[in-house]
């Protein structure tokens, strides 16, 4: 079936540093940030103050109203303001063999940012549908923590 990706840009209005840093420094912050879709976030390796490229969280979400765990391995790429959450285990594998989100933050020569959004996955069967929800459900929260950044 093959690797496949779905992609979503957004016209952001918080920096990309910050909205970057969310990803980067502050993933416990991000319930706060968005509740209703996110409900809690789980560090594995250390602190949160030492949270770094190669560690590992599990997310509690609830997508199209159900419950659901992501757990993921991060990779940051700082000069360009990129996040790579390589997916290891949880319910997305239920329906996809590989999944893995990037989120790059472009800053806007005269303020904001491109947001692009990219999900990256290989279905179990030809049966299973694209990721359009998920790239969805993933542009919301993005968008929430770029209202939360420009209200701050």
């Amino acid at each position: 079936m093959g690797l496949r990706r779905v992609e979503a840009d957004l016209d952001l209005k918080a920096p990309a540093e910050k909205l970057y840093n969310i990803w980067r420094k502050d993933p416990h912050v991000m319930p706060n940030i968005s509740p209703d879709i996110l409900q809690g976030v789980e560090h594995h390796d250390g602190h949160w103050d030492d949270y770094d490229h190669g560690s590992h969280k599990t997310w509690n979400y609830t997508h199209e109203g159900k419950t659901e765990v992501f757990k993921e391995r991060v990779e940051f790429d700082d000069p360009n303001l990129k996040v790579r959450l390589v997916g290891v285990d949880g319910d997305v594998f239920k329906i996809y063999k590989s999944y893995d989100g990037i989120f790059h933050f472009i800053p806007k020569p005269n303020g904001g940012t491109l947001g692009r959004i990219t999900l990256e996955y290989e279905k179990l069967n030809d049966d299973v549908p694209d990721a359009i929800s998920y790239l969805n459900f993933i542009v919301e929260f993005i968008r929430h923590s770029d209202e939360h950044l420009v209200a701050k």
